[in-house]
């Protein structure tokens, strides 16, 4: 695997980070993901822009003179990932000579790191997933893309040993999002899910979908999903860079809606694959 370290490309067996450095330390910077679909890349101005988004309100500098999508590009043609692929992409403050939690002198360059894979499919979209609720541990800023994710982290592992594929997490009643991807009901034929707020991050695919919606004149809506709402819903379903559309098919142990993907659920997903196609 060939990997971008710091203004360079090298095989990742020859990638080396400083144990100063602040993301290892302290958990201190931000990541992107990326997928690229037959050399083509999925909304990645919009990824960029949160990746930039994000640097700006951790305070974090110096990467002004990376060309990411350059990067992104180099990593799937080195790595020949010319069908499919995922681009990882994780900004930290830099190993400054001395540990402190405020942060460094402005001369402490930051880490650039980026590696690709090829993409593999975590479920079948065609049969749906279970899930469990779980409370929402996490920090007060999860419009944030940090790499500080070990609360992410405790509820993905919740979710395997009771032998389901994801967390979908529950703060104060209200269903917001899952530990890795969007969340979305469909209820009394709607497709709702949690509007925009330092509880959720904006996702990017969570944004194709209210377009889809709004182009195809799905009814939809940006608002609260209360968790006492989620046994009455005809459809729940994930959204995600890495997911797509996928669809919920039981939750808690109980079964949504007719127990298989829902109607509403299979269209978003074709209108996904057709922009896909016109990428």
């Amino acid at each position: 695997m060939i990997v971008f370290l710091n203004g360079e490309f090298m095989p990742k067996e020859m990638a080396t980070i400083s144990p100063d450095d602040r993301g290892f330390l302290f958990g201190d910077g931000i990541y992107e993901v990326v997928r690229c679909y037959g050399g083509k890349f999925m909304e990645i101005d919009a990824h960029l822009t949160r990746m930039k988004h994000g640097c700006d309100e951790i305070g974090l500098s110096g990467i002004e003179s990376f060309d990411f999508e350059f990067i992104c590009h180099e990593l799937v043609s080195r790595n020949s990932l010319s069908d499919q692929g995922i681009v990882y992409l994780q900004i930290t403050r830099g190993a400054p000579p001395t540990r402190t939690h405020a942060f460094p002198s402005e001369q402490t360059p930051p880490t650039v790191y980026g590696m690709a894979f090829p993409f593999s499919q975590k479920a079948d979209p065609t049969v749906g997933v279970s899930v469990i609720t779980t409370p929402d541990l996490r920090w007060g800023r999860c419009d944030i893309k940090t790499i500080g994710l070990l609360a992410n982290c405790l509820t993905q592992q919740r979710a395997k040993e009771n032998g389901v594929f994801e967390s979908i997490l529950i703060k104060d009643g209200l269903a917001i999002e899952s530990s890795a991807s969007s969340f979305f009901a469909v209820i009394d034929g709607q497709v709702r899910t949690a509007p925009k707020s330092n509880h959720i991050l904006p996702s990017i695919t969570r944004e194709t979908v209210l377009r889809l919606c709004a182009e195809e004149g799905i009814p939809h809506r940006e608002t609260p999903v209360k968790e006492q709402d989620l046994s009455s819903a005809s459809e729940l379903f994930l959204a995600g860079t890495t997911l797509e559309i996928l669809p919920i098919v039981r939750i808690d142990g109980t079964q949504v809606g007719t127990g298989i993907p829902g109607p509403v659920t299979s269209r978003l997903q074709k209108l996904f694959r057709k922009t896909v196609e016109a990428l």
